[in-house]
């Protein structure tokens, strides 16, 4: 709840219609023409949806707008409509400024779960020597997968899908590397590039994408199987405050190798991954590490397993000596003789996190975030220009003002529908589309005696007519990161 003082102060700057905040003309730098100085050094300028760079014309999606070959799906369909993202060419898109900040928030996030572990974030080349790959035997494994490349001396690299090489060659090179200081948590949130011989629903499966990938060293086996485990953890937490239902489940290692590993699996009909869950117990795998007319759950014995389908969002994998010993990653122990690391690996898909949270999340007609990545939090609608409430613009722009000045922790996060020129009802269409976690209508009740707000919750679909105080302590529980 607000406190006393706080309430007053909403109360008289809220009446003061006398000087209202006013939207003024801007120039081409962006800066609001004839502005008073002085004041504007105080007060951040309103984020108009007018300015945003969501252009209509990026909007179609319809057949002939489709790249050759591509399939469609929910989230890819939701996101260009909106003008989040656009097709550059297959399995490569422009992620357009709205889909950055929701991005950069998500990546927020993964470093708050990444550094609580004791993750200590750096950033890895991209370009990575074949060397280091047929070193690992990997350079022919992974095939045509994997983006080549030959410099101007004909020398082999190639775009890194994953970087289990570089990290343990970069480890290797520290000798003075000592049991004191393990277990090293390293990971980069990067673009990663993968030749997919498919690729197709939108950000769901890409050649170019946003990986976060984390590693892991060890003084033992026992230790490593801690670590793991407190990654494992992580991530639960992760999707926990993501609001996502996320399986953890048995998967096969591949070509990272190792001899465990998990994947983390968001249940939705376009996933790709057959799952088969225990209705009795928590067991849950991949199909792919089971028998696929097995029924019997393996783990509590009297269960049965069901198939799903599942979109993968992480995979975890205990890699053992498979890299560090290749490498030679090593520490000095207690006796100071140089030991052989024990290794994991841990990645999050991130703009595979971002898609498949709308494909889950949101309706047909529109969007529906996680409240705590969506790209703004609230949106404010005044009322059409000549409309017979027009005089409730002056509170509609003094509410964006105040919002601001007395939550904090919104500051940034609200937008101002500007479009007056456009009815409520069109406004409110679009606002749908792009899933503001709330839009603010200010309209005729705002007006009356004990002015009213019209608050739509999109993620649960609820409208409510709040006062100035109610709609301040709704506002004030949102969570932002």
């Amino acid at each position: 709840m607000m406190e006393p003082a706080v309430r007053q102060i909403w109360k008289r700057s809220f009446h003061n219609l006398h000087r209202p905040f006013i939207l003024h003309k801007r120039t081409h730098s962006g800066q609001p023409e004839h502005a008073d100085v002085s004041h504007s050094r105080h007060v951040r300028p309103p984020l108009l949806v007018s300015r945003l760079y969501q252009p209509s014309n990026l909007r179609d999606v319809g057949q002939e707008s489709r790249l050759p070959g591509e399939m469609t799906c929910k989230s890819q369909k939701l996101m260009q409509q909106a003008g989040l993202i656009h097709p550059s060419n297959p399995g490569c898109y422009y992620y357009l400024p709205s889909t950055v900040r929701s991005m950069e928030k998500l990546i927020r996030v993964i470093d708050q779960e990444m550094q609580a572990i004791g993750g200590q974030k750096l950033d890895m080349p991209s370009l990575c020597s074949a060397d280091l790959w047929k070193t690992s035997e990997r350079w022919d494994l992974m095939g045509k997968e994997l983006f080549r490349l030959k410099d101007r001396h004909s020398a082999d690299y190639c775009l890194g899908p994953t970087h289990e090489e570089a990290v343990t060659t970069l480890v290797a090179h520290q000798t003075t590397l000592s049991y004191r200081q393990l277990p090293l948590l390293l990971y980069q949130i990067t673009r990663k590039f993968r030749d997919e011989p498919k690729p197709r629903f939108g950000l769901l499966r890409g050649r170019e994408f946003y990986m976060k990938d984390m590693y892991s060293f060890d003084v033992s086996e026992e230790a490593a199987h801690e670590t793991y485990e407190s990654v494992c953890e992580a991530y639960a937490r992760l999707f926990a405050r993501l609001g996502l239902r996320c399986v953890q489940v048995q998967a096969d290692t591949g070509n990272i190798g190792g001899t465990l590993s998990h994947e983390f699996q968001l249940p939705a009909d376009i996933g790709e991954d057959r799952l088969l869950v225990c209705g009795t117990c928590s067991f849950a795998a991949n199909m792919e590490t089971l028998s696929p007319d097995r029924t019997d759950c393996p783990q509590c014995r009297t269960g049965t397993l069901v198939e799903s389908k599942g979109i993968e969002v992480g995979h975890t994998f205990y890699l053992g000596k498979k890299y560090s010993h290749i490498f030679n990653a090593t520490f000095s122990n207690h006796q100071n003789k140089p030991v052989v690391t024990e290794m994991g690996c841990y990645g999050l898909g991130v703009t595979r996190i971002l898609a498949s949270a709308i494909e889950v999340m949101s309706a047909e007609e529109g969007i529906r975030w996680p409240g705590l990545i969506a790209p703004y939090q609230v949106c404010v609608l005044p009322p059409k220009k000549g409309s017979k409430v027009d005089e409730a613009a002056t509170l509609a722009e003094e509410l964006v003002h105040n919002l601001g000045q007395f939550l904090p922790h919104l500051r940034g996060e609200v937008v101002f529908d500007d479009r007056t020129q456009m009815t409520i009802g069109k406004r409110l269409k679009d606002a749908g589309r792009l899933g503001y976690p709330y839009v603010v209508v200010v309209g005729q009740a705002a007006l009356e005696e004990t002015p009213k707000f019209e608050v739509i919750c999109q993620q649960t679909g609820e409208t409510m007519f709040l006062s100035k105080d109610g709609l301040l302590d709704l506002l004030g529980t949102v969570e932002t990161v």
